[in-house]
């Protein structure tokens, strides 16, 4: 019988926030239009909702009296958790009595000059940013995919596992234990939740690791190791069938695939 890993108290998040960089950039007004994707509105200068469009293609409603507007990235494209959100995430500020106060300092920092300014805005933005992500988890997605397996009660559990240990090589019957179900029921459940198998998203998010591990300029025979691949060779292949080009060539443009092994 296979023993199931201990596992801790569940974060749907703090996954996402170690693998990608968040940065924030206050627009100025005659920007906001161009490049802002947060945009906190309200009414007599008290803030009322946040707006936040993690994709590149989709702007905020500016309607209303804009008191501060940021873009903020995320990681872009390469980050799934930004993949799976709805095109625009709306937070009135009435519901959540934490992100109001959040939203206050932002706005004062963001409207004056002191020393730390950018340091503040940073620190604020990226509990803004993780308050607005988790509101949108608990309202959860009808359409197959990351979100909607994050806002599941149980197939949530095995992604953190995943996500938390990508080098473990897991079997089906402990990330089954792990959500609380049956083999079978597991097996029916996570494709029809997430829109792929346990193993094709588990090697997916390997991968995504192991892209941003590269860009970073890491070498390719740890980089495969820490993310859960037995070999380079294995990594490499993976990676070009994935990604459309080997991984050397993030490191030396123009390389060949076939001097990808050498590189340890």
């Amino acid at each position: 019988m296979t023993e199931s890993p201990a596992v801790g108290k569940l974060d749907r998040l703090c996954a996402f926030f170690d693998a990608f960089e968040l940065s924030v950039t206050v627009v100025a007004q005659d920007e906001r239009d161009a490049v802002a994707n947060l945009v906190i509105l309200g009414e007599g200068g008290c803030a009322r909702s946040v707006t936040f469009c993690p994709h590149r293609d989709a702007m905020p409603d500016h309607r209303g009296e804009i008191l501060a507007a940021a873009a903020v990235r995320f990681g872009g494209v390469t980050n799934p958790l930004m993949n799976a959100m709805p095109e625009r995430i709306v937070i009135p500020l009435s519901e959540s009595p934490i992100l109001q106060a959040l939203t206050a300092a932002f706005v004062a920092e963001a409207s004056d000059m002191r020393c730390g300014r950018q340091v503040a805005l940073d620190r604020l933005c990226e509990v803004i940013i993780l308050l607005v992500l988790r509101a949108a988890i608990d309202i959860g997605s009808t359409q197959p995919g990351l979100l909607a397996g994050l806002s599941h009660p149980a197939i949530h559990k095995s992604l953190v596992a995943m996500h938390d240990q990508p080098s473990r090589q897991w079997h089906i019957e402990e990330l089954a234990s792990i959500s609380g179900l049956s083999r079978s029921r597991f097996m029916t459940l996570f494709p029809k939740v997430t829109g792929t198998t346990p193993a094709a998203y588990l090697k997916a998010w390997r991968l995504t690791l192991a892209q941003r591990e590269l860009q970073r300029g890491e070498r390719i025979k740890s980089v495969a190791r820490r993310v859960g691949f037995g070999s380079a060779a294995a990594f490499s292949r993976a990676y070009a069938l994935a990604f459309g080009h080997s991984p050397i060539s993030l490191r030396h443009p123009g390389s060949s695939s076939r001097n990808v092994a050498a590189d340890t």
